[in-house]
């Protein structure tokens, strides 16, 4: 017990240091000017922080959290077995490091202005009416769309090039609204297949943004349906928007307008899913849920059957922990958590209100 008190009392300084940073961070948080100075950082640094990487063809933002991981692993078994103060010291400066870079490059943009007080002032009301009508209109959009693209010799949708997806992503980043969207456009794709591809099929993660290394990963392995908005969701992220829902928002608007028929499609799906998702909270709602999916063409049909398998088969224990922990950190960052998605339903009822049809 003595051993383990003067490790703990040799390193209360870094202790403290971390804990004042933690403070600190809350503080600078309520400061617009504060949020300014860390926005006007991302995006002094956004297009040399993601050149620097995206020449590697692998995930090097991958590489160094599995080299974190096992130095996490060594230095916890060496704390505990030879209760060296050095091993506690390595993990509290570590850690001081790791989150300071963190709220500096990425953390602190979780706290930029809303886009929804961009599109209006005032609040806005949305009920199941609305959610209705846009509902059958993307069902709709998915059956013709549907009709365009390519599809494997099960009858799957499948996408004919991955990298005419991406390069289209970033060239919608430059036609995106300007009253929307201020930053500047990356000009360098670093967006790569994850390292963890396999572990990722269990934990219901289709992709993720590294802000140490500024790229950008995606499970390569998920139904196709889900990979080219998941690319335009995520290169959202390397844009400058933190949120989930805001990302999500912003890749839909990079879809809005395409002419990539493979963007189009995933696009017009993942909105048809989340506004069926949406109505599906009010069991009032379930006849017309089921109706709409029950008017899928027969090739959209086919393509939820292979997501419903896919999920069906890696479903488990491990994918329901990172669902909680996912939701948690959400909220954490003042977002809304993966269970609802009435933020990026307000921001697409909104702006199909406010402009010309699809």
């Amino acid at each position: 017990m003595d051993t383990k008190k003067n490790i703990f009392i040799k390193n209360k300084l870094w202790a403290i240091i971390l804990v004042a940073q933690f403070s600190l961070f809350y503080i600078l948080s309520k400061f617009e000017l504060a949020i300014q100075f860390f926005s006007n950082l991302f995006e002094w640094k956004k297009n040399f922080h993601v050149r620097l990487f995206s020449s590697f063809e692998f995930s090097v933002g991958d590489l160094i959290y599995t080299i974190v991981i096992l130095f996490f692993i060594i230095s916890i078994i060496g704390l505990f077995k030879q209760r060296k103060s050095l091993h506690l010291k390595r993990i509290l400066i570590f850690l001081n490091v790791f989150y300071f870079t963190y709220q500096c490059f990425w953390g602190m943009l979780y706290f930029q202005p809303l886009i929804i007080k961009k599109l209006s002032n005032k609040e806005v009301k949305i009920n199941d009416s609305d959610l209705k009508s846009l509902t059958i209109k993307y069902l709709e959009h998915c059956k013709e769309t549907r009709e365009k693209v390519s599809e494997d010799k099960n009858g799957v949708f499948k996408i004919n090039n991955i990298q005419q997806v991406k390069n289209e992503i970033l060239e919608q980043q430059k036609h995106l609204p300007n009253y929307i969207n201020p930053k500047q456009t990356v000009k360098v794709i670093s967006v790569k297949p994850s390292l963890y591809k396999g572990f990722m099929n269990y934990t219901g993660i289709l992709g993720y943004y590294n802000p140490f290394t500024a790229e950008s990963q995606f499970n390569p392995n998920l139904p196709a349906t889900n990979i080219p908005f998941t690319l335009a969701h995520e290169m959202s992220h390397q844009l400058g928007y933190a949120r989930e829902q805001e990302a999500s928002f912003i890749a839909y608007l990079c879809a809005k307008n395409t002419n990539n028929i493979d963007l189009q499609y995933s696009t017009q799906l993942y909105v048809l899913k989340s506004l069926l998702r949406a109505l599906s909270r009010n069991l009032d709602n379930k006849n017309f849920v089921l109706k709409i999916i029950s008017q899928y063409s027969e090739k959209m049909q086919n393509d939820r059957t292979n997501e419903l398998d896919f999920y069906e088969k890696h479903e488990g224990i491990t994918s329901d922990f990172f669902g909680v922990t996912n939701d948690l950190f959400l909220k954490s960052n003042q977002q809304e958590g993966s269970v609802t998605y009435s933020y990026f339903i307000n921001l697409l009822v909104m702006y199909e209100q406010k402009k010309e049809p699809y």
